[in-house]
């Protein structure tokens, strides 16, 4: 494999999972080529694509034997059925996808892409100040230093096969940059929309706010459902970088349909006073192995990560969360909650990391899960490796039913089990919508779960 473009050397890699031994791969390799590598007259985008794809040739499946994968199997997945879905234009979006976050009121930038006619829109005098939010393919043309510059910075692309491939294959993405000490008020919305059977969709999102900067984004990737046994693949990264004494609220949204297999891998580093606050919703696809980590590498940083999903039918979700604590005097926060429904499982990993010499970290995560049928499945598995003194780290799990005690009350007071139900996991919700900070976000999040509480 080629060596590792000096470029690249920067970005950090905590591994604190280690894999246990292989087993013979057992699924058959991706139709795809080298000769469909998105190459363009660029050095440097290049050599990151030709890295990732050596990674992606000289590396294995990950199997049940994985730590980070021994709860997920991907048996099932009909790798060599795939074809790349790069000039799929025809799919048609649902109005409720189009709402603005804020109701009334523009964003500061939009952009749709995927199987779709592209929109894209920047409010003028936010360009006019450096701001960038478009897709990859223009910003390639428009600005190559640019995304020389920041590409594989925070994800180097050979973590695993589905990183590498994704690193290597991706033809659609999208790049918010927001200069030093830029301030934008409004939110940036984008929406990645997959359609089809047997189709791929590879995608690379990167979210880069300089110092002093402040921006919320909101991103979503949907499809329509289909059944059945066809598959529609997915495969992305998410890179964000927020600066020294900047801030960004990322909120992301995946409401894939129920054909979906969905890999993707996701980092953030956070500098000096920086805070990230990322809220996760999950609600769609058949199968789904989430990594996002949060690197904390100087002091004062700051992350929380609020996460939710539901799920129903026989729909697999495998989400696998990191804190790094790189430096002494940084905060992180999770809390991850979920619902589940029929035959459904959701797996959740997290750990918290503490390197040595980080005092004053405080870290805490915690995992809840509400089952509301006899054949759904939560695993929930916390971790902490602290390899420093003089910290604070917490963390918690719990696996539970609806409380008989409350249904009872609402049905007392004349409420239909079916409501009474809703309310129930409305309420065990409610910690986790408290931290969206815009109306037309949880009430896109709310509706996902009426959505499924009907489908009972």
């Amino acid at each position: 494999m080629k060596e590792k473009p000096k470029s690249m050397t920067n970005a950090m890699k905590i591994k604190t999972r280690k894999n246990s031994r292989r087993v013979l791969q057992t699924l058959n390799e991706f139709s795809f080529a080298k000769e469909q590598l998105p190459l363009i007259d660029n050095s440097k985008l290049q050599t990151y694509q030709e890295f990732a794809w050596d990674a992606y040739v000289s590396s294995s499946f990950p199997t049940t034997q994985d730590e980070a994968w021994r709860r997920t199997s991907i048996r099932g997945l009909h790798t060599d059925k795939f074809t790349l879905a790069n000039n799929i234009r025809n799919g048609q979006l649902p109005e409720r996808l189009l709402v603005p976050v804020i109701p009334g009121d523009e964003p500061a930038g939009q952009l749709i892409l995927g199987a779709v006619d592209k929109v894209n829109t920047l409010d003028l005098q936010l360009k006019s100040k450096g701001v960038v939010f478009s897709d990859l393919h223009t910003v390639q043309k428009e600005k190559p230093d640019l995304i020389g510059k920041l590409l594989g910075q925070i994800i180097v692309g050979d973590e695993d096969k589905f990183t590498a491939l994704a690193a290597a294959m991706a033809d659609d993405g999208v790049l918010l940059y927001v200069p030093k000490n830029t301030v934008i008020d409004r939110p940036f919305q984008s929406l990645y929309w997959g359609v089809g059977k047997n189709n791929a969709f590879i995608n690379h999102l990167i979210i880069w706010v300089e110092e002093g900067a402040q921006v919320t984004m909101m991103h979503e990737s949907a499809s329509p459902n289909y059944g059945g046994n066809s598959q529609l693949f997915h495969d992305g990264i998410v890179e964000i970088y927020v600066g020294r004494n900047a801030r960004l609220n990322f909120i992301e949204l995946q409401s894939w349909g129920d054909n979906v297999w969905s890999f993707s891998r996701e980092k953030a580093r956070v500098m000096a006073d920086g805070h990230l606050e990322w809220i996760f919703g999950a609600m769609g696809t058949h199968l789904t192995k989430n990594f996002s980590d949060i690197d904390l590498v100087e002091p004062g940083a700051t992350g929380r990560m609020s996460g939710f999903y539901f799920a129903n039918d026989d729909q697999h979700l495998d989400h696998d969360t990191q804190q790094n604590h790189l430096a002494g005097n940084t905060t992180s926060d999770l809390i991850y909650k979920g619902a589940l429904m029929d035959e459904s499982r959701s797996v959740w990993q997290g750990m918290i990391y503490v390197a040595p010499g980080a005092n004053g970290t405080d870290g805490y995560q915690a995992n809840r899960n509400l089952i509301l049928s006899k054949q759904a499945r939560a695993d929930s598995i916390p971790g902490l490796e602290i390899l420093a003194d003089d910290v604070r780290c917490t963390h918690g799990a719990t696996v539970g039913n609806i409380d008989e005690d409350e249904l009872f009350y609402l049905f007392s007071r004349g409420i239909p089990k079916k409501d009474a139900e809703q309310l129930l996991v409305m309420g065990f919700f409610a910690p986790i919508m408290d931290r969206i900070p815009f109306e037309g976000v949880k009430s896109r999040f709310k509706d996902a779960i009426r959505q499924k509480m009907d489908s009972r």
